[in-house]
């Protein structure tokens, strides 16, 4: 994702309730705070990625937030958020494969997560990926070692991403043709009720 889908991301993270809110930043965001967050985001330093529905809803995104301090390089931060309808089709868990695939890629040696110690799902998701999980009273932080990049995860991510620009064009065309049938249906509603009321 880019910086113009800055509102799809705005959508995205204003529809999560306050306990998801709480859960995806530590505290319960308000909706200034949210767009705050959004506005920051520093496409050329982090990845942001995501998942659309049918409808071109933006139900599952996940940021990848490079360390801004350059002694920390090789490190990364990684949170994610499902919408409540999406949840169950173990997208968090997609997101972060995905984006521990792109960490290699890009020299990230230590993928970590600050999570609240209640957010189960999400550390459930980084220890089954490997990764090791600290706890400190309500706060817990996972700590994920990646090996360097080969060729393979190169072309594999390489593979993924033309893979999700041809699901969103996939989406996009048939969002496209639904709005034009849609459009269609209006115009012959139109011409019905014309045609009564002229014959009334």
């Amino acid at each position: 994702m880019s910086a113009r889908h800055r509102d799809r991301i705005a959508e995205h993270l204003l529809a999560l309730d306050s306990q998801d809110r709480y859960l995806r930043f530590g505290y319960a965001a308000n909706d200034t705070q949210i767009r705050a967050y959004v506005d920051t985001l520093d496409f050329q330093r982090d990845v942001v990625f995501g998942i659309y529905n049918w409808r071109l809803r933006l139900v599952a995104m996940a940021h990848l937030a490079h360390s801004v301090d350059r002694s920390y390089d090789a490190c990364a931060e990684f949170g994610v958020s499902v919408l409540p309808s999406a949840r169950g089709h173990g997208y968090g868990g997609k997101l972060f494969a995905r984006a521990m695939l792109h960490a290699r890629n890009s020299g990230v040696q230590l993928m970590f997560i600050h999570a609240l110690s209640e957010n189960k799902i999400m550390l459930s998701i980084a220890r089954k990926a490997g990764a090791t999980v600290e706890y400190d009273g309500s706060e817990a932080e996972a700590y994920l070692r990646l090996p360097a990049a080969t060729f393979e995860t190169q072309v594999t991510e390489l593979l993924e991403e033309q893979l999700a620009q041809a699901d969103y064009r996939l989406k996009m065309q048939a969002r496209q043709f639904w709005n034009l049938l849609a459009d269609m249906q209006d115009v012959r509603r139109g011409v019905r009720e014309g045609r009564h009321r002229s014959g009334s």
